[in-house]
Formats: C-alpha cells, structure tokens, sequence
C-alpha cells in the first residue's frame, strides 16, 4: 500500500510538472504534443523489443487502441492550449471537470444508473468554473480550451477501461500513443496552416532542453 500511495504521489508530481514546462517550452500546443509522443512512441517501442518481459498480451482489435490514443492525444493539445492561452492554474483547475464529464459519459457508454453523488460533485466544479469564467474575461479562451480538454480525457478514461478487457495495460500503453502520433501526424499539416509558426524545430539553448525534460517526466509517469 505504501508503494503503490508513493507511486501515485510521483505520478502525479511528474504529470503536474509537465504543465509547467509546457508553459515554459516556445513550441506551439500542436508541435509540442507531437514531439512529445514522437520521442515517447520511438522509446517505449525500443523497451518493447529489448526489454524482456514487458510484451503484454492482448485479445482484442488494435484499431480501437489507436482510435482511443487520437482522443488522448487531441486532449493533450487542448490542455497545453489551455495552458498557452491562459495559465497553468487555469488549465488545472479546468482538468478537475473531467470528474463531472465522466459521471455522465460513462453510465451512457458502460449502461450503468448515473452516480448522483458523482454527478452532484461534477456540477459543484462545472459550477466553480463557471465563476472563473465569468468574472475573469482575460482567460475565455484558456477556459473553454481547458474544458475541451477535460471532455476529452473523460471519453479516453472511460474507452481505456473498456479496452482494458482486452488489452495488457503495457501493450494498451504503446498502442495508444503509438496511435495517438500517427493521428496527430495526419492532422498537422492542417493544424500548422490554421495556427501558423515561424520554426518548426525547438531551438536547444532553451525550449530543446525543456522538451527532453518534459519528455521524461511522460515516460516515467506512464
């Protein structure tokens, strides 16, 4: 219990910490994302094939694994949009919606009853963001990103334990953001000719290093 309470806190530590220096990274939330997973797939592929015993089993299709890490990776580029647009704080606190998105995406797609008392704390939040929204103009964009963002992780939360049926969480883990890239990597050019950039590559006397940084802190959190 206390190994699996310690774990849990450095997850958490080290997904927070992503937020931080994808504030601090130049790269835009679209460039970001993707070199993230580009270097994240390009390791965990090499685990998968030289590390012994980290090959899990699967029984199911993995055209939903794939599907399912588009939805994570979409997530993430709305949350660092959250972040670029507003602030760290607000992306965060707009994360905490994805309690409210899940109490209702998920007795609609596992056809259970609806929780009221999860669907009553999901409202109290939506309710908190709301005032933040309302009495802060300056962050609208940042907060409707961030919102974005949390719908889309539900529906990913909610798909990833039904995949879970399926897959091995280790092979489930490599497939999703092995799909996740590859979707990302169909979108980009359209993303890049809406939200145009002046450089392509992170220039390493900053933003590089800060990239490797972030890039670790995701492999060690998965």
């Amino acid at each position: 219990m206390k190994k699996a309470f310690l774990q849990l806190h450095i997850a958490v530590m080290l997904a927070g910490l992503t937020g931080v220096l994808g504030r601090l990274i130049t790269l835009n939330e679209g460039l970001l994302v993707w070199y993230r997973l580009f270097f994240t797939v390009i390791i965990l592929w090499l685990f998968w094939y030289l590390v012994p015993g980290t090959r899990g089993r699967s029984s199911g299709p993995y055209w939903k694994p794939y599907l399912a890490g588009g939805v994570v990776a979409l997530h993430w580029v709305f949350f660092y949009g959250s972040i670029k647009y507003a602030n760290v704080s607000i992306a965060l606190v707009c994360f905490s919606a994805v309690g409210f998105f899940t109490s209702v995406i998920e007795p609609v797609i596992m056809k259970r009853r609806l929780d009221a008392w999860e669907l009553f704390m999901g409202i109290m939040v939506m309710m908190g963001i709301y005032l933040i929204f309302h009495f802060d103009t300056g962050f609208k964009t940042g907060i409707l990103l961030g919102v974005i963002s949390s719908l889309l992780a539900a529906l990913f939360t909610v798909i990833n334990k039904i995949l879970l049926r399926e897959h091995d969480a280790r092979s489930l883990t490599l497939h999703e953001l092995t799909g996740g890239w590859l979707i990302l990597t169909l979108l980009l050019p359209l993303y890049l000719h809406i939200f145009p950039v002046s450089h392509l590559l992170p220039g390493w006397s900053n933003t590089g290093w800060l990239l490797v940084l972030s890039l670790f802190c995701t492999v060690l959190a998965f």
